[in-house]
């Protein structure tokens, strides 16, 4: 079935936002009298969410009272600084207009509540430009459940079989295969160190934006 659309993942996928997770953090850390986050630890839970990165940030049992005043405090900072470090990775700017030369569409199916990803995405100026934006708010069950792209495939009147969904999460492989959906997995995103892309089942590997292009170039053609 012939290639119609490209969804991707937000954080670690389309966009280096952990600067801006780390920022806060940081701030945080700072108004508590605290000495700086180790970064490269913070940066590595960005995907498991703001609970993971709360915990690691401050080394804190996520069922100790103490933490959700501090779970609390990092969403309303970072409602007001979601976008102010995050950037497209490099080459992404270069692949989203190689989609819309090809006339794919392209959009987001994200875990990030739409509070952050709608003002993120206009911010960077994206949103006009993407053709959907799926967030947990918009869906009963959130990946790796296949639902949200399920309604991404509606709203864009495709079928799931004409989609490449890639992201930097098992949770997004396992939510493209669950949906039907040819899947691609990034080594470039949030990665764990312990984990492995290669091991979660993708139809595709690649380690930096722009080796999508080499792919797309084969499922346009059929090779």
């Amino acid at each position: 079935m012939r290639l119609k659309a490209v969804l991707f993942d937000l954080d670690g996928t389309l966009l280096d936002t952990a600067p801006d997770f780390i920022a806060v953090t940081q701030a945080m850390r700072a108004a508590r009298g605290l000495p700086p986050a180790d970064e490269a630890a913070v940066r590595a839970v960005v995907s498991d969410g703001a609970r993971a990165m709360v915990a690691t940030a401050f080394a804190i049992d996520p069922d100790s009272d103490a933490f959700e005043p501090l779970r609390q405090d990092f969403l309303e900072r970072y409602l007001d600084h979601c976008a102010v470090y995050s950037r497209p990775y490099a080459g992404i700017e270069e692949l989203l207009a190689s989609l819309e030369q090809a006339r794919l569409h392209w959009g987001v199916v994200t875990n990030k509540p739409v509070r952050f990803a709608e003002p993120l995405m206009r911010a960077l100026n994206l949103h006009e430009r993407s053709a959907v934006l799926i967030c947990p708010d918009h869906v009963a069950r959130s990946k790796p459940d296949p639902e949200p792209l399920h309604l991404a495939c509606s709203q864009l009147n495709i079928q799931p079989g004409e989609v490449l969904y890639v992201g930097d999460h098992v949770r997004d492989i396992e939510a493209g295969r669950a949906a039907g959906m040819r899947t691609c997995a990034v080594r470039y995103g949030y990665i764990h160190p312990e984990d492995n892309p290669g091991n979660w089942g993708a139809d595709v590997v690649i380690d930096q934006p722009l080796d999508l292009r080499r792919v797309l170039e084969q499922a346009l053609c059929g090779c």
